[in-house]
């Protein structure tokens, strides 16, 4: 999409729609009223307030109101959008509104609308959330569909025009004040829905060499080194438990490794954050069998590793001060004679010897010695994303993140980046008393332990391989697709993770910056 702006009377805007949002007590309160919508109401006659009363619209959440303007405007619709009491308002309240907006608008088959933009306090982040909305609410993964040509082929929105909110007049500085705003939102929400289109595609054709070459794709574009491991690097790292749970499959291995460094020699040389991703291309939950039902959505499995990867895209543009490392193992968990079993007892990289009593607690396994391999480079901050646990979804749902670190300040920082991204996290405990869950009677540990605290007992057996460095687990099983079509989400995957992780890096060269200069 193309992003521009305007400022004047919004029913001049020419556009084949013009969308209007409001808060729940500006249909009622006249000296409240927007004067985008006044504009507009008093050349249609008060035909869109007559209109909002008899449809019962009242700016609530989730409500919209769709007006012919019988040219009256300049735009040929007006779409009220409502984002419910302004005491409530959050800049990801008005991005699920954009996103419910692009998808009516795309239905309509239209080519361009104007946007006027609401009078709030977050204002770049409220025009962030914007631009975020559209985008990401446009998506479609449709790469395999050969009916309803008419739908692929259908008009989708190419210009967007921003209103400025009353009393802000146009001009260039103002406009390139913008510009940087729209164009990281633009970033962020291309490498979300890449990430959505990495976990969509279907297992067969996302094999960890296919994931492996999306990921040597971006370095090239991006600029960003990377280093590509087989079996055989497996075995020189001796990371034993990632080659137990590929062993199963006739797919290779692939070890990613992408780095962004920073040119300055000063900056290089400072503590690296390490983004780790879960990615298992598909899982059967080997010889412990899955049932059909719960192996359908396990090309999903590798989300952590795309959202890892859509972040990396847009780091390597932020270019912070600071190195930021992505490592991922890549793989498929299968049943076959060559599987490994419950029983066997794997070596990690640490180490550490593991009792396998469920092949399908696999996740864990790769990111040990993942982790472990990361954790050597001395990173000052160490995350992970998985969709490790269905036990995390049990607690917390859909649309929620688990977070689990013991270092406060490192979980802090996420939960803040999140909360500034507009993506769910709660914090969720990683206790000793749960540590026993754990115990084997033959190695040091077992992979899977009891049914109770299901996700936290796979976030003890994580730490078992971060030493000392401050380090956050983001279960992401739940919030990695959504089960049904929300504000900016289709259903099927979200890219949960991209955003949060921008905003971290973000959030921390603003930091150091501060540091820095003061």
């Amino acid at each position: 999409m193309n992003f521009s702006f305007a400022s004047g009377d919004a029913s001049r805007a020419r556009a084949d729609l013009l969308i209007v949002p409001l808060f729940d007590n500006e249909l009622t309160d006249k000296k409240k009223q927007p004067k985008a919508l006044v504009s507009c109401d008093k050349k249609l006659r008060g035909l869109i307030l007559k209109s909002a009363a008899q449809e019962g619209f009242k700016g609530k959440v989730e409500q919209s109101l769709l007006i012919h303007s019988h040219g009256k405007v300049a735009a040929g619709r007006i779409l009220l959008l409502g984002l419910g009491s302004r005491t409530r308002f959050t800049p990801e309240v008005l991005r699920l509104a954009c996103g419910r907006a692009i998808k009516a608008a795309n239905r309509l088959r239209l080519k361009s609308l104007a946007f006027a933009l609401p009078v709030v306090r977050e204002e770049e982040e409220a025009l962030k959330a914007v631009v975020e909305g559209f985008e990401l609410g446009a998506y479609r993964y449709d790469r395999w569909r050969t009916t309803n040509k008419e739908e692929k082929a259908a008009a989708r929105i190419e210009k967007v025009s921003l209103l400025l909110p009353d009393g802000v007049k146009k001009d260039k500085a103002q406009a390139k004040a913008h510009d940087p705003i729209v164009e990281l939102a633009r970033r962020v929400s291309i490498a979300t829905n890449w990430a959505r289109d990495l976990v969509n595609e279907p297992a067969g054709t996302m094999t960890p060499t296919a994931l492996a070459e999306e990921a040597k794709r971006m370095a090239k574009e991006a600029g960003l080194n990377l280093q590509l491991g087989d079996r055989k690097k497996l075995e020189e790292l001796k990371m034993g438990m990632f080659i137990g749970v590929t062993q199963g499959s006739k797919e290779e291995p692939r070890l990613i490794h992408l780095s962004y460094v920073p040119q300055d020699a000063e900056h290089a040389r400072r503590p690296a954050v390490a983004l780790v991703g879960k990615a298992i291309t598909f899982d059967s939950g080997g010889l412990s069998l899955k049932t059909a039902d719960g192996m359908v959505d396990m090309k999903t499995d590798m989300a952590g590793s795309a959202a890892v990867l859509g972040a990396m895209s847009v780091i390597a543009w932020l270019k912070p001060p600071f190195p930021v490392h992505a490592y991922m193992g890549a793989c498929e968990n299968m049943p076959s004679g060559t599987a490994y079993r419950p029983g066997d007892v794997l070596v990690s990289r640490l180490g550490k010897t593991v009792e396998i009593t469920n092949t399908d607690a696999e996740g864990r396994l790769v990111l040990g010695d993942i982790l472990t391999w990361a954790n050597e480079s001395k990173p000052a901050l160490m995350v992970d994303l998985a969709t490790l646990t269905g036990a995390c979804m049990v607690a917390l749902g859909n649309y929620i993140v688990g977070a689990f670190g013991e270092d406060d300040q490192a979980v802090w920082s996420l939960l803040e980046a999140a909360r500034g991204a507009g993506e769910e996290l709660w914090r969720m405990p990683v206790t000793e008393l749960q540590k026993d869950a754990l115990r084997s009677e033959i190695a040091d540990m077992k992979n899977s332990g009891e049914r109770w605290g299901g996700a936290i007992n796979a976030a003890m057996f994580l730490k078992e391989f971060v030493g000392e460095t401050p380090w956050v687990h983001l279960d992401i099983a739940g919030p990695s697709q959504s089960p049904k079509e929300r504000g900016y989400h289709g259903k099927g995957a979200t890219g949960v993770g991209v955003r949060t992780l921008v905003e971290l890096v973000r959030r921390r060269t603003h930091e150091l910056e501060q540091t820095t200069n003061g």
